[in-house]
C-alpha cells in the first residue's frame, strides 16, 4: 500500500535493489512495473529505454541532472530516503520538478515517515511509501497538517506575504 494523490492505494509498482556484489550492467531486470536504480537505467539504458513499464529511483547522494536528458521517460521516479534525517531527496525532488519539469510520478521511498509528508508534498513529491511500521491511514492525514505555510516551495512558488492581501497602512 501507498499514498498517492491523497489517496491510499495497491502499489502497482516493485522496487529493485541491488546487493553489495551485484553489477548495475548484469542485472536482470524483471518483467512487470518496476523501479530500478539509477545506477542500472545508467547501466542498461538502450534494452530499457524500449520498456514502458520501468521508473527509476534515486540515491540520496545521487543528482537529478545524471537523469536530465531521460525525465520524461518515465511514469515513476522515486527518491529514496536512506534515514529520516537525511534531507538531500528534497534536493533531488526540486530539481526534478522545477529544473527538469517532470509532470509523471514523484515517489518518496525509504526511511518515509508522517512527519515528513506534508513537506515531501510541498517539493513535488505526490506517492509515498510509509515505512511499514507506520499506520498508513494516520500518515495520510498528516498532507492536511497545516493550513498555511509560509515559504515558497515546488506546490506554491509564492511566499505568503506575496499570497495575502494587506491594507493601507495609515
Amino acid at each position: 500500500m501507498i499514498i498517492k494523490n491523497k489517496a491510499v492505494i495497491d502499489d502497482e509498482w516493485s522496487v529493485l535493489h541491488l546487493g553489495d556484489a551485484d553489477q548495475p550492467e548484469n542485472i536482470t531486470v524483471p518483467t512487470g512495473k518496476i523501479i530500478v536504480p539509477l545506477k542500472v537505467w545508467l547501466a542498461q539504458r538502450v534494452a530499457l529505454s524500449q520498456r514502458t513499464d520501468v521508473g527509476v529511483w534515486f540515491a540520496s547522494h545521487e543528482r537529478a541532472e545524471e537523469l536530465q536528458s531521460d525525465v520524461r521517460k518515465f511514469p515513476v521516479i522515486a527518491v529514496d530516503f536512506p534515514k529520516f534525517s537525511d534531507g538531500r531527496g528534497y534536493s533531488i525532488a526540486y530539481h526534478l520538478r522545477n529544473r527538469f519539469g517532470y509532470r509523471g510520478e514523484l515517489r518518496a521511498i525509504g526511511d518515509v515517515l508522517r512527519d515528513q509528508l506534508f513537506y515531501m508534498q510541498r517539493m513535488g513529491f505526490d506517492s509515498f511509501a510509509v515505512r511499514a511500521c507506520n499506520n498508513i491511514h494516520a500518515a495520510l492525514k498528516s498532507l492536511n497538517d497545516f493550513s498555511i505555510s509560509y515559504q515558497a516551495a515546488v506546490d506554491d512558488s509564492r511566499p505568503l506575504f506575496r499570497r495575502v492581501q494587506r491594507g493601507a497602512i495609515i
